[in-house]
């Protein structure tokens, strides 16, 4: 179906929809002041949506854009970066009466070291691998059936056989190709190599191909020698004959943050959650991932500040999260049984301002994706609540998988019903795609996905615009009422409002997009 064709299917739809103001059916350009919009009660659907404003989303971007440049461009766990993103997410907070609690939690670190000290000194880029051993090791390079020659097809370290005559004690560099890295990494240390590096194959100058590798080998404690991946040009120069380098994994304890806010309801026994993950990976500052969900939770939280909610609302920034979802684990491994039964639902935005974005509402029903894990009970009602807000804005939106890949698997681990919206990472728009939302068929949804240029600049400022409200209409929803969830009654929103039926996802997607598209496990080979 065209575009044309298919906003006015939605139009249509929509036109059905009693509603106190236009406002809710069309961008909040129009809206009152700031000042206005600060010191009034937000109690109904068109209030709300008219005060929850891009500008406002932006405001706070360009916040978390001047943390990461005053520190070291990120905001990355166990960083200045990201404790100065908690200071200002609690300053926000409590400047507009929420509560705000800074909850710490405690988790296994890794420090790591890839130091070239001949024929050039390099400190090169890299990432410890998922199942690395601990060590510190300085020794010469020895390369294993590498292919630095176009088009660079190897099965480099993955039979035995490639370490014949490999000296005991040396490191060993290993190429990406063929087999999974814990292959590699297995068979280098039983030929007695005291560490390995797994560089990118270069096979294509994507980035995902070139740059800094982040190699997973399938569990913890794969190899008692340390592991680590890194970039394609890394490889090559570490290939140099008379090559010596130097490798340090060392692991620790550490203890990162997260930030809870609460706006008390006039019940506390029905809790409703919504999260986004603040910190950034450590090679840029973050913006689109995710400090577009942290953000649209701040601009709606200070916009539902002087309402009085008949559920509580309970908001989170989740820290650690492209650790592997570490914080959103541990604030649900600290609370009881009782407490868990409290939360009626949960909300998960994370990259919601793509900038060749699509509209993702996460699968719950199945219906382009089969779900490689379990969906409680209620989040089908938490897809068609998102799906009948793009219905009554006339905008387009798809499915992207309920895949538990963010800050919602411990969340449904405990059977919480759960949704969420999702704007592409690393994945290519299709030309079927580039006509229903527009963008640049042929380039990913997000071409600075976990990179430096993930900058304010990142953005499609429509998109956050559209899901800034998406995020308000949810909340507020169930705020009112989680009865459809869980089966407890609530109360109703003021006005006459009448919420439309979904028109139905555009199911663009041939096959599964890995997760929701942003995943946090890199593939094994």
């Amino acid at each position: 179906m065209s575009l044309s064709r298919r906003r006015g299917t939605l139009a249509a739809a929509a036109a059905g929809a009693l509603v106190t103001s236009a406002l809710v059916a069309a961008p909040s350009g129009a809206a009152p002041s700031k000042n206005g919009c600060d010191n009034r009660s937000n109690n109904t659907y068109a209030k709300l949506l008219e005060c929850v404003r891009v500008d406002g989303v932006m405001e706070h971007l360009e916040a978390f854009q001047q943390i990461a440049d005053d520190n070291g461009g990120n905001r990355a766990s166990l960083t200045p970066g990201y404790d100065a993103s908690v200071d200002y997410v609690v300053e926000v907070l409590e400047s507009t009466g929420w509560s705000a609690e800074v909850v710490p939690f405690t988790y296994d670190a890794v420090d790591s070291t890839l130091e070239q000290l001949t024929p050039q000194q390099t400190e090169w880029p890299h990432a410890d691998a998922t199942g690395t051993g601990e060590g510190d090791v300085t020794a010469e390079v020895v390369p294993v059936d590498i292919n630095l020659d176009p088009p660079r097809a190897n099965s480099s370290g993955c039979q035995a056989e490639d370490f014949a005559g490999f000296p005991s004690g040396a490191i060993a560099l290993v190429q990406r190709g063929s087999c999974p890295f814990a292959d590699k990494a297995v068979n280098a240390e039983a030929a007695g190599a005291s560490g390995v590096v797994i560089f990118n194959q270069g096979d294509t100058d994507a980035a995902d191909r070139t740059g800094v590798l982040n190699p997973t080998l399938g569990g913890d404690g794969v190899v008692d020698i340390p592991v680590v991946g890194t970039s394609y040009a890394a490889g090559e120069s570490l290939a140099q004959e008379g090559s010596t380098a130097r490798i340090a994994v060392d692991f620790y304890d550490a203890t990162s943050y997260n930030v809870i806010g609460e706006l008390a309801g006039r019940t506390d026994g029905n809790v409703v959650m919504a999260g986004a993950h603040l910190d950034s990976v450590p090679a840029g500052p973050g913006i689109n991932d995710n400090g577009s969900g942290s953000a649209g939770l701040l601009e709606v939280a200070e916009q539902m500040s002087k309402s009085r909610p008949h559920n509580t609302v309970r908001f989170a920034w989740w820290g650690a999260e492209e650790l592997g979802l570490l914080g959103s684990r541990a604030w649900v491994d600290q609370r009881s049984e009782a407490e868990l039964d409290e939360i009626a639902l949960y909300l998960n935005f994370d990259m919601i301002g793509s900038p060749n974005y699509y509209l993702g509402v996460y699968d719950a029903d199945q219906s382009s994706f089969a779900a490689p894990v379990v969906v409680p009970e209620g989040s089908e009602d938490i897809e068609e609540t998102f799906e009948s807000f793009y219905t009554l804005r006339g905008e387009p939106y798809d499915d992207s998988a309920f895949s538990g890949r963010s800050d919602y698997q411990a969340f449904i681990d405990n059977g919480i019903p759960s949704g969420g919206l999702f704007t592409g990472a690393e994945v290519v728009k299709t030309p079927e795609q580039q006509e229903i939302w527009g963008g640049v068929a042929g380039e990913s949804f997000d071409q600075c996905y976990h990179q430096e240029c993930d900058t304010i600049d990142n953005l499609d400022e429509g998109a956050l615009d559209v899901n800034a409200d998406a995020v308000a209409f949810a909340v507020f929803r169930y705020a009112a009422s989680t009865e459809a969830v869980n089966g407890v009654p609530g109360r109703a929103v003021p006005g006459r409002f009448e919420i439309p039926a979904p028109a139905g996802p555009e199911h663009t997607f041939a096959g599964p997009l890995g997760g929701d598209d942003h995943d946090h496990e890199d593939e094994h080979q």
